[in-house]
């Protein structure tokens, strides 16, 4: 058996950069923004994601949540490097995207289309589920 395994490990291709578990928690008050969270698969060479995007908000940033002083703060990020091999998460409490002016007609149960562009030139398209504010949130 263990010479079956060896030969199936050969063959398998090398991971490719990916995203999934794509998801957009709406803002409880309309007009502030809304949160989207995903994990980026790194793939055999190591990645930078510089921007996700949407046509549904008129802005999205990456941030990341950190403590200070006992209080937590939100700091903006121009680029999150993606080591080879290895997920990267953007989670409620740490990195996530905020959503600016996301459009009115965006409700609970849709699905949103991403660009997530990395320094490379590479762009994958990925779409997120959109849960409302209170919903329990994660895939």
């Amino acid at each position: 058996m263990g010479g079956l395994a060896s030969l199936l490990t050969a063959c398998e291709q090398p991971a490719e950069l990916a995203v999934d578990h794509a998801w957009v928690r709406l803002a409880a008050v309309p007009g502030r923004p809304a949160a989207a969270y995903f994990t980026v698969h790194g793939g055999p060479a190591p990645a930078t994601l510089i921007s996700v995007t949407t046509d549904v908000a008129i802005k999205s940033e990456m941030h990341e949540t950190m403590t200070k002083g006992g209080m937590a703060q939100m700091a903006p990020l121009q680029r999150v490097e993606i080591p080879a091999n290895t997920d990267v998460a953007f989670k409620p409490g740490g990195r996530h995207v905020m959503l600016f002016d996301v459009n009115p007609g965006i409700a609970r149960g849709r699905k949103i289309d991403f660009t997530f562009a990395f320094a490379d030139g590479t762009r994958i398209l990925h779409n997120a589920d959109v849960i409302a504010a209170g919903d329990p949130g994660g895939q």
